[in-house]
């Protein structure tokens, strides 16, 4: 194997975090798209939880933590200094992805899925959420992006799941009271800028793989 291998899912925010750093740092990539009610095989036989992403390297090396294949494709070529200079930004994302990748993952579940979790209305997920929105705010008030005044692997790693807060009913996060997020976000997808054109070209449709396919570079 001389090219990397990504188990991805179009939608998954935490695949879509690992396919926009592998394409920012130029990775040879192969992506295979998979069925997560369905994994293959040989998904199954590198991952024993056999979900997305998984990155395996071509030494037979396997990451299979989202976070974790931002950070390692970062540290391989890292052109615009997501990750600050020698690495300032990781403390901080690490905090925030704290926050993002547990609570507000949660939150963002029930509120999207409400009607699994009859316990509480839609807006009272939603208000949850809204405590992470707001500290989001709260920084984009004094810096362009999360961290400072340019992206940020924090950016990168967060906007996914932020976008699919918003999708959860868009007229409502539209009037909402975060005219900086909605900024921020509308930055990665909808704006003729560096980030937009990265964010679009990992987010391909392509069908099913299976074996014997003629592979996909990222």
């Amino acid at each position: 194997m001389t090219t990397a291998i990504l188990y991805s899912f179009r939608r998954c925010p935490y695949a879509m975090r690992a396919r926009l750093a592998l394409k920012y740092a130029g990775i040879k990539t192969e992506l295979r798209e998979i069925d997560l009610n369905n994994p293959p095989e040989e998904l199954v036989a590198i991952s024993e939880e056999a979900t997305v992403p998984v990155l395996q390297l071509p030494d037979g090396q396997v990451i299979d933590e989202s976070w974790d294949i931002v950070q390692w494709a970062t540290r391989q070529n890292d052109p615009d200094l997501w990750l600050g200079e020698n690495g300032q930004h990781l403390i901080e994302s690490d905090m925030l992805l704290e926050t993002n990748d547990y609570s507000f993952k949660q939150d963002l579940d029930h509120y999207k899925y409400a009607d699994r979790y009859p316990e509480h209305p839609m807006e009272y997920y939603r208000e949850q959420g809204e405590e992470f929105l707001q500290e989001l705010e709260e920084r984009l008030n004094v810096t362009t992006y999360l961290l400072s005044n340019t992206i940020s692997i924090a950016d990168i790693a967060i906007f996914p799941f932020i976008r699919q807060f918003a999708m959860v009913d868009q007229a409502w996060f539209d009037q909402s009271p975060y005219p900086r997020l909605q900024q921020w976000l509308a930055g990665f997808t909808q704006s003729d800028n560096q980030e937009a054109h990265l964010f679009n070209a990992v987010m391909d449709k392509y069908e099913i793989w299976k074996q014997g396919d003629t592979p996909i570079l990222l």
